[in-house]
């Protein structure tokens, strides 16, 4: 074999393997609609790109809530209605570094059960389409009031993205029964409160608790939706977890109530107590999660659900 021969194998070889370490990446840049821009509407400013460092010159009272949330980098673009210049889209395209923080941050801006069909999941009103697909978080949004051209505009970078993508398997856990629709959110710190609890979901449930009111000097019972939460905080370990239950307990020894009778269908340790401010609670290790209760009224139904969220949660 030739020398030519030879050096001309090396290298196209090389190419081969730089181009597979590049497969499933896709550039940020990429995602901003630029020629393939819908009809009747022009890129008017950007993309502008930003990192951790420039951020706070593009949304500075928010920039602290994506930093959590594991920001990596994000690109803007600003459109134009060719026939009514003052209806504009902006868009922003964040780099979450993965699904479970890009749905993070899109469970916190989130805050009602609209969905648009976008994405993983989606939330779309008159003004602003919201939604995430893979390790990308995406806020569309007009002045004025048209949520179709909004969702189409959202649909048009979904397509961008590529697939197929998958939510974290952590939301499958929840119970569907009395489950408040768009509720579930990942905290990367602090979840409910509590330091040692560090990152997990919470979900809000509905159960319906009998109340007593006074009309027309008569006492009416009534039967009245209250809301409470279930919880599962994630550990590095079985060991880490024993340490934050431990820490709950202490907790509530000082601040609240630690109440003593077995929770028979639980085998794992477990806590149950009052907490001043959240309310009755109850706790629960598996392995190197923590799965809890909190703010219920009713316990037996509260545990069934808890005893739900256990048997789904994988280790």
């Amino acid at each position: 074999m030739s020398s030519k021969r030879l050096i001309f194998l090396i290298a196209f070889s090389l190419v081969l393997w730089r181009s597979d370490l590049c497969v499933g990446e896709t550039p940020i840049e990429s995602l901003i609609p630029r020629k393939d821009i819908p009809e009747g509407w022009s890129l008017t400013e950007g993309p502008r790109f930003f990192t951790k460092k420039t951020l706070f010159k593009h949304i500075d009272g928010q920039a602290e809530l994506f930093f959590k949330y594991g920001y990596q980098k994000s690109v803007f673009g600003a459109y134009q209605d060719n026939k009514n210049r003052e209806d504009q889209i902006e868009v922003d395209i964040y780099d979450m570094g993965s699904a479970l923080q890009a749905f993070g941050v899109f469970s916190r801006f989130r805050n009602e059960d609209r969905p648009g069909g976008i994405g993983l999941d989606s939330y779309l009103d008159d003004r602003s389409a919201l939604f995430y697909s893979g390790r990308y978080f995406v806020m569309v949004h007009s002045e004025a009031s048209n949520p179709s051209v909004l969702k189409e505009w959202a649909m048009k970078i979904a397509s961008k993205i590529p697939g197929p993508p998958t939510p974290p398997k952590e939301i499958s856990y929840f119970p569907k029964n009395g489950l408040k629709p768009a509720s579930i959110q990942y905290f990367p710190e602090g979840l409910l409160g509590h330091q040692f609890l560090k990152r997990g979901f919470k979900g809000t449930y509905l159960e319906k608790v009998e109340t007593k009111a006074k009309v027309e000097e008569k006492q009416e019972t009534r039967m009245e939706a209250r809301e409470f939460t279930l919880f599962l905080a994630l550990f590095r370990d079985s060991r880490e977890a024993t340490g934050a239950l431990k820490a709950y307990k202490e907790e509530l020894s000082k601040k609240g109530e630690v109440l003593s009778g077995g929770l028979i269908q639980f085998e794992a340790r477990a806590l149950k107590g009052e907490d001043p401010y959240q309310g009755k609670v109850i706790v629960l290790q598996k392995g190197s999660y923590l799965l809890g209760a909190v703010g219920f009224e009713k316990e037996e139904s509260s545990e069934n659900l808890l005893a739900e969220l256990a048997g789904r949660a994988e280790e």
